[in-house]
């Protein structure tokens, strides 16, 4: 019905299926599609005068009817079952065995069939059917559905009041239809008005005498949906007044659909009646159908009165662009010489010859100056040299990106650290080392302490004296290690620290 509207209920999502599907199109691009074609129109024919079933004999017989009326690519009686059983393989054609055929027991070997179209088959043959047998000039807006759409739409709300199912549903079908008719009708004639417009510069007498009544269509069609929208909206707020949550509902209880449940008919209802319902009130912020199929119209309008006012204004000056074009080639059929030739093209397209640049190869001892151009490997230039001829200059510097904020957060926590090793500190000191255990940061700064007192070690004759020692300070804690004859051992949050005939003061 339109883009917000409906989705098939039921709706096979399988893409196997969806393989499957495509194959019932072969028979428009195989090598005999023109034979195809033909057999399929006979089954057609024969569908339109209440004949379901066709045996090829039958298929013969509609082809010589139906081929008299005018010429065409008519398949030969004796291929008509190969056609036939590949119709079938395709999917086109159900086959299915007929005995009451069989005069013989020879016959009846040979297993009759007879053959029909399936239902994806025959859509398929008709989607084929209405793209070749479509035409340009077949395209209108429907500007007399509006007033339908107001009684339907009056109608069902009294139907709805009434409780009156059946009516609901007929009327409910028939909005629905109108509006995918409208909906396909606009989609056509913007389409092939865009085709019109796109190919006036080769025909424009074409479009010359189809403006009138162009014009005066899409006039006459914005005119009447501005006049009825309020109507409609009106109409549409009545049969919400009676309650539209009921109207979904009633459509399935009459809907003759028996392969679906009446769940399946409830929510295809229901997505039917929410299209209808986009299509009178938009969505949200967005503009509904008929808003946007009035604003097409506007712009339709002002596009061709633009290509009308341009046309006119090359026919009153007498030079379009095909007498241009004609011109200009008759200049250059009667050009005296090349040369001629060359400077004319040169002065209309404007095209100017190659640029050349005079740039030195960076290994001048290896390739000479002397060597032509079609002899030495290339040499990059400049992007700016090739495109504007000039050379590159160095411009401003760039700017530099700094992240004052990462800079900030890094200080910060920077800062805080040194706080938290200046607290730990200080609890060290004031507490010692010994007869109690060490708190995380107090281990981390015991730690760095023993590093500095450490690395300031300097043996003599490899052992220390007890007269000497060591020591590291840092945050105004000093750590003095100095030779035991006792090792000693430090409780911290991490484990026990070991020092081997060591002693350690904090202070």
């Amino acid at each position: 019905m339109n883009e917000t509207g409906r989705s098939h209920v039921g709706a096979v999502e399988d893409p196997l299926v969806r393989d499957d599907r495509l194959r019932l199109f072969s028979f428009a691009t195989a090598e005999k599609r023109t034979h195809y074609l033909w057999v399929l129109r006979a089954f057609d024919h024969a569908r339109g005068n209440y004949t379901v079933l066709l045996h090829a004999g039958d298929v013969e017989t509609v082809l010589n009817r139906i081929a008299a009326d005018g010429p065409g690519d008519v398949p030969e009686a004796s291929d008509l079952p190969a056609l036939l059983e590949q119709l079938h393989a395709w999917g086109v054609l159900e086959r299915s065995y007929d005995g009451t055929r069989a005069a013989t027991l020879a016959e009846y070997r040979n297993r009759h069939y007879v053959y029909q179209f399936g239902q994806a088959g025959y859509r398929a043959f008709r989607a084929v059917e209405d793209v070749l047998s479509a035409r340009g000039e077949d395209v209108s807006l429907s500007r007399l559905a509006l007033a339908d759409l107001l009684a339907d739409l009056t109608e069902l709300a009294d139907a709805n009041a009434a409780g009156d199912g059946e009516l609901v549903y007929r009327k409910l079908s028939r909005l629905d239809a109108t509006l995918s008719d409208m909906a396909e009708r606009a989609a056509r004639f913007y389409l092939v008005l865009g085709d019109l417009v796109r190919t006036t510069e080769i025909t424009p007498e074409v479009f010359l005498d189809q403006k009138d009544a162009l014009l005066t269509h899409m006039r006459e069609f914005s005119s009447d949906l501005a006049r009825y929208a309020p109507k409609l909206t009106a109409a549409l707020d009545r049969v919400h007044a009676t309650g539209a949550d009921t109207l979904h509902t009633l459509a399935a209880q009459h809907d003759e659909r028996v392969l679906l449940s009446f769940e399946e008919r409830e929510a295809d209802w229901r997505m039917r009646w929410r299209g209808v319902e986009h299509w009178f009130v938009g969505v949200g912020s967005a503009p509904s159908e008929s808003e946007r199929l009035r604003g097409a119209t506007i712009n339709a309008i002002s596009a061709v009165l633009s290509l009308l006012r341009r046309l006119t204004e090359q026919r009153r000056g007498g030079v379009s662009r095909e007498s241009q074009l004609r011109h200009l080639a008759g200049w250059f059929a009667n050009s005296p010489t090349e040369d001629a030739a060359h400077a004319l093209f040169g002065a209309v397209f404007d095209l100017g010859r190659p640029r050349h640049f005079s740039i030195p190869h960076p290994d001048a001892d290896v390739i000479p100056v002397t060597r032509s151009w079609w002899e030495v490997p290339p040499v990059e230039i400049a992007r700016t040299l090739a495109e504007t001829g000039r050379r590159p200059a160095a411009g401003a510097p760039g700017r530099i990106q700094r992240n004052d904020a990462g800079v900030r957060r890094l200080r910060e926590k920077q800062l805080e650290t040194q706080r938290r090793r200046a607290q730990a500190a200080k609890s060290l000191a004031a507490g010692g080392v010994r007869q109690r255990e060490l708190s995380e940061p107090e281990a981390e700064v015991l730690l760095s302490l023993l590093d500095a007192a450490l690395s300031a070690r300097v043996p003599v004759s490899g052992r220390v004296r007890a007269d000497e020692g060591s020591s590291g300070t840092q945050n105004g804690v000093k750590l003095t290690l100095r030779p035991s004859g006792e090792s000693m051992v430090v409780r911290t949050a991490r484990g026990s620290l070991y020092l081997d005939h060591l002693s350690v003061e904090v202070q």
